[in-house]
């Protein structure tokens, strides 16, 4: 049979994804553990994961700092002996960190759990943050900050944070080197009791286990005294209401320009959170988006441009993202606000609304391949207290978007002048 490279193939497009169910025990001390079994190789993965993000900071970095200086020694053992330790088993511990959360992740071999757990438990109760270490990673910080510097798309995505924000905002704070400077042992240890030692985390826990593994955690982490971490901040919309709108950083020797356009945004319990996900994807969210298409495929103004909502657990943001060549940044900006433009006037086409969530569905789908990526999953449902079946009835949700629910979000939520409007190199 010959095949027709001009006629699309068939497909059929994804009805329903059935999403495993995860576990949920309490320990003894009320901690909350979270589990999932699932796959054929011995791998686990376990995460502890405690409200200690940039939220939960009075100095900016302090958090970033703790998190990623948590496995650099403890009162028993140096950072090289830490990283033998796990070395020899074959597994992997990383110290991640965000906005709201920061956490310890381990992977490794399941049957290895028993040895690697009480070194996580010694590093969880015991962070002595030495003071070499610490102006090691000082100086790292200060030399990556200082490549970073140049770069306009770096220069960009702080600025645009900062302005959609405010300047007091947790969210919209980033490292620079006064706050680099500023910290000492003595503020890590301070947040370190604060928020990590003795404080009550949430566990993950997904692979290849059995409830062996899982009583492990009561023997492990279920026994000590914990405490809850509570702090409540208001936003403050009228900030982000005042600030100025357009902002151009001159930047004389750049050939390019970076361009960050958007605003603040909603978190995913926000009722109109599944109708922005579809015009996100539309305009900006894939490859054949009409910023892609416009811009990209037709103009040649730029590589790449996208669009992206960014949900957190207090708020999010919407971000337009694309650099240029310096004398094509006005007529790029120009083209942005005229694809947001038809968005607001004109109803999607059938055929291009049926692509977009067919595309959504397909990459939903398609993130859901392993214990870890579907634990994953859950992680957000919990820490954001979503319903449980929040991703149960995604596909349904993007189904039942219509063209009418789209331009209506379009002039709702990105009214042109509502958006922030960053530029670093020139126009």
């Amino acid at each position: 049979m010959i095949l027709d490279r001009v006629k699309s193939p068939a497909f059929q497009t994804i009805k329903q994804v059935s999403i495993p169910k995860i576990e949920s025990i309490m320990l003894s001390n009320g901690i909350p553990v979270h589990y999932i079994s699932i796959g054929e190789q011995p791998v686990v993965k376990l995460e502890i994961s405690f409200d200690a993000g940039n939220w939960y900071e009075k100095q900016n970095g302090v958090s970033l700092f703790v998190a990623k200086m948590l496995g650099e020694g403890t009162k028993k053992y140096s950072s090289s002996q830490i990283s033998a330790f796990f070395d020899q088993y074959g597994a992997f511990i990383e110290f991640g960190h965000g906005l709201d959360r920061a956490n310890i992740t381990v992977y490794g071999l399941t049957k290895y759990l028993p040895t690697l757990l009480p070194m996580v438990k010694e590093i969880l109760e015991n962070a002595v943050f030495p003071e070499d270490e610490l102006e090691k990673f000082k100086k790292i910080q200060l030399q990556t900050l200082e490549v970073n510097a140049g770069k306009t798309s770096f220069i960009a995505n702080k600025v645009f944070r900062k302005k959609v924000f405010g300047d007091n905002h947790s969210y919209g704070n980033s490292l620079d080197e006064e706050a680099i400077q500023a910290i000492n042992r003595d503020t890590l240890l301070d947040f370190y009791q604060s928020f990590w030692l003795g404080k009550k985390p949430r566990i993950f826990l997904s692979g290849k286990i059995t409830e062996s593994e899982v009583n492990l955690l009561e023997d492990f982490f279920g026994k000590n005294d914990v405490q809850s971490i509570v702090k409540d901040i208001s936003l403050n919309k009228d900030e982000y209401n005042l600030i100025e709108k357009s902002v151009l950083i001159e930047k004389e020797d750049s050939i390019q320009s970076s361009i960050r356009m958007g605003k603040q945004m909603m978190t995913r319990k926000h009722p109109d959170y599944f109708k922005m996900l579809v015009l996100n994807e539309t305009l900006g969210g894939y490859f054949g988006s009409r910023l892609m298409s416009n811009i990209r495929e037709e103009k040649g103004l730029t590589y790449g441009i996208s669009s992206n909502i960014a949900p957190f657990s207090k708020a999010g943001y919407f971000v337009i993202g694309t650099d240029v060549k310096r004398e094509n940044t006005q007529q790029t900006i120009d083209e942005i606000y005229k694809e947001i433009n038809i968005l607001q006037r004109e109803l999607i086409k059938d055929g291009e609304l049926e692509v977009v969530k067919n595309y959504m569905i397909g990459s939903f789908a398609g993130s859901l391949n392993t214990p870890f990526d579907i634990l994953d999953r859950y992680k957000v449902i919990l820490s954001e207290e979503l319903s449980l079946d929040f991703y149960d009835c995604y596909i349904q949700n993007i189904q039942a978007i219509t063209a009418e629910m789209v331009l209506e979000v379009a002039n709702q939520h990105l009214a042109i002048d509502s958006l922030v409007e960053i530029v670093v190199g020139g126009k």
